[in-house]
């Protein structure tokens, strides 16, 4: 195996909002909020109409965009056996991923994301975990971890107790590792150990720039280009409207966003990104060619609804 993700199983449900929907349940647009009361969650979905449920989180796109670029690959995530997370296990066999966790009945309902897309295309999430955050060092099996050229861990996942444990337990067993820091709310949740990983733990970081710049409390771009630069790290970050930056020590490469995009949702744009850059890496190409294969799969996944092609 190529790749194994290690990721938070979210069974993904899409909805169009109105822009005062988002205002109006004290929600930060464009950010995802963790609830962790079922009956909250449960209320806020009865006031939307579901446009589309798919098998999601983080990692797993990246790992199904992989999947459909040829790459042999893994994901670990945890579901419970009820009709969520049989639907969760069918989607990713599907996309020909090896699924590599035995589900049982558990406590916790599959965890479940909310996705928000207003009428600028712009997605804001309301996630409930259920049983996905609850992810442990005994669900980590050390063979499949070994087997993998690279493990890609989510910094959603990262939490701490439990899937800490598990988290270290992959890092400890892995021939390489690459994380996704996730979000800004989530770089500001576990800064100093996503510090500590970014410098001494992992070899390739997938950030876009609010989280970067966050988790060094970087005063503007330059301050992350000498923090590439040191750490000597390859660091892969998403400039919005500005591109994308690769950086390995002093190898920086540049690439513009491609124009003309009829944009209909973001959701799974920096997923798509990180699964287009990996391809290329996987494939000892240079830093250029990894930059243009991440830009051409974002490019394609936000002219459509969802994070997978």
């Amino acid at each position: 195996m190529r790749v194994l993700g290690i990721g938070n199983a979210i069974v993904d449900v899409i909805c169009k909002v109105k822009e005062d929907f988002i205002s109006q349940n004290n929600l930060s647009k464009g950010n995802m909020k963790l609830i962790f009361d079922k009956d909250e969650f449960m209320k806020l979905l009865s006031n939307l109409k579901i446009e589309k449920t798919i098998s999601g989180g983080s990692v797993a796109n990246s790992i199904v965009g992989l999947s459909q670029q040829g790459i042999n690959v893994g994901f670990v995530g945890k579901v419970s056996d009820d009709d969520l997370g049989k639907k969760y296990e069918i989607g990713l066999k599907k996309e020909n991923v090896n699924f590599i966790y035995s589900k049982k009945k558990e406590e916790l309902p599959t965890g479940t994301c909310l996705i928000l897309i207003t009428p600028d295309s712009e997605r804001t999430m309301c996630t409930y975990l259920g049983i996905a955050g609850k992810i442990n060092e005994n669900d980590i099996n050390v063979d499949s971890i070994k087997n993998s050229e690279i493990i890609f861990l989510e910094g959603y996942l990262w939490d701490e107790g439990d899937p800490k444990k598990a988290f270290d337990k992959a890092i400890n067993n892995a021939n390489k590792v690459a994380m996704s820091l996730s979000d800004k709310f989530c770089v500001d949740r576990h800064k100093t150990h996503f510090l500590e990983l970014v410098k001494n733990k992992i070899d390739i970081t997938f950030a876009n720039e609010a989280e970067i710049m966050s988790l060094i409390n970087a005063k503007n771009f330059d301050d992350v280009i000498r923090f590439g630069k040191e750490t000597k790290k390859l660091l892969v970050i998403t400039r919005g409207a500005n591109g994308a930056v690769s950086i390995k020590g002093d190898n920086i490469e540049e690439i513009g966003i491609k124009k003309n995009l009829k944009i209909v949702d973001l959701t799974g744009a920096g997923d798509l990104f990180a699964s287009g850059y990996l391809h290329s890496y996987l494939n000892n190409l240079p830093q250029k060619n990894c930059l243009e294969k991440a830009t051409e799969m974002a490019s394609k996944i936000i002219q459509q609804i969802g994070a997978r092609l």
